[in-house]
This record gives structure tokens, C-alpha cells and sequence, in this order.
């Protein structure tokens, strides 16, 4: 799953990027409202963290022009003024979160996780397909509740196909969605991420749909 995180306080940032990663996403970020905005335009996110106060565009701005342009990807904002007026402005503009500065890393995680559920269509932080079980909150994959271990990349696969049980994932989007912008990105490492995470599953629910990608389902 990737998100980007529009801050311009860069030690914050940093902070974000680094809990995030730890998670088990890919982050890219914009220090100002313009870069942001194209960031959002133009690259595929699942996720957007965006602060209010932002140089060049204010988040607000930012907002109004994906929800203009007919992206819907989820938005959490940052505030750093805890006035109803700003919230309201937020969300008025399209926002399906937010967080007033300070806050606690453990539940800017848990909003994240909460809306890149809710946009998939999952009420429940574990995601099941048959007997596999991913429990988004500490990131375990338990196969008949056996534990099972996987790397990073092959963590990210697998969930965003359990996000999106029953759709076909053609490899350019799970590309997409698994690396951040600044990653050297082939296609052709995808074939071996799913067929790494079908031997360690040992249960056949990732389907081949030739010439088109990938759908994970109960067979």
C-alpha cells in the first residue's frame, strides 16, 4: 500500500515517512502544496496524509482541486489549531479524516489503516480470503492460524490484493501501489512477489488471469 504524506514541517516528515515505512508502506513526500497536488494528480496513492498549513497552496486549495479533478483518494489533514472552523473547512473540501497537531504516530496509523479499509469496501481490521487471514493492525498473515512469514515487498502484494479480494490487479497497478515514487519499478519482479507469496501461502487463491493480471479469490 503506498501513501503520500504533504508536510512542510520536514522533521515531522521525517517522522511520518519513517512510521510509516516501519508499517509496511511505501511513502513519498511533498514539502508544499503545488508538489503535492501533482504528486496526487499524477501518481497512484492509497492513501493521503495532508497538512492544512502548507507554502506555495494551501491544503485546503490542494484538496478542492483532486476532489475537482475526481480523484478520491482517501485524505486525512493535519491542523495544528484545534478550531471547528478548520475541520470543517477540511472536510467540507473533501477530507474523510483528520488530526490535530500534536498527535500520537499509534493513531495517525490506525486512521490510515481505517480509511485505506473503509475506500476498499472492509469494515474489519482483518482482512480474510478463505483461510488466509491479514490482520492490518500488526501486519501477521496467518494461513489455518499458522503464522506466515513474509518479506516487506511480499507483505505489500498480498495485501493490497486481500484489500481488493475478487478484482482483477493488472501488474502496472500492483507496481504502483508497492513501491514509492524514488523506486527503480519493474513489472517483471511482480511475477516473482506472487509466486514467493503462493508458495509460502500454500493454498491456491491468487489466480492468474492471463493478459490482464491478478485476482485474488476462494476457489
Amino acid at each position: 500500500m503506498r501513501v503520500l504524506i504533504v508536510e512542510d514541517d520536514l522533521e515531522l516528515a521525517r517522522q511520518l515517512k519513517e512510521t510509516l515505512m516501519d508499517a509496511g508502506y511505501a511513502v513519498d513526500h511533498a514539502p508544499d502544496g503545488e508538489e503535492g497536488h501533482f504528486l496526487g494528480d499524477t501518481e497512484s496513492y492509497d492513501a493521503i496524509v495532508l497538512d492544512l498549513g502548507l507554502p506555495v497552496m494551501d491544503g485546503v486549495s490542494v484538496l478542492e482541486k483532486w476532489r475537482a479533478d475526481g480523484h478520491m483518494i482517501p485524505v486525512l489533514i493535519l491542523t495544528a489549531r484545534d478550531t471547528w472552523s478548520e475541520k470543517v473547512a477540511g472536510l467540507d473540501a473533501g477530507a474523510d479524516d483528520y488530526l490535530t497537531k500534536p498527535f500520537k504516530t499509534e493513531e495517525l496509523l490506525a486512521r490510515v489503516r481505517a480509511l485505506i479499509r473503509r475506500s476498499a469496501g472492509h469494515a474489519s481490521p482483518e482482512l480474510v480470503c478463505g483461510p488466509v487471514h491479514l490482520d492490518t493492525r500488526n501486519g501477521k498473515v496467518t494461513v489455518d492460524g499458522n503464522p506466515v512469514r513474509l518479506t516487506a515487498q511480499e507483505f505489500k502484494l498480498l495485501s493490497y490484493l486481500m484489500h481488493h479480494q475478487g478484482e482483477v490487479i493488472s501488474r502496472t497497478e500492483l507496481t504502483e501501489h508497492i513501491y514509492d515514487q524514488d523506486f527503480d519499478r519493474d513489472s517483471n519482479t511482480i511475477e516473482v512477489f506472487v509466486n514467493r507469496v503462493r508458495k509460502k501461502l500454500a493454498v491456491d487463491i491468487i489466480e492468474t488471469v492471463r493478459g490482464l493480471g491478478y485476482r485474488l479469490d476462494v476457489p
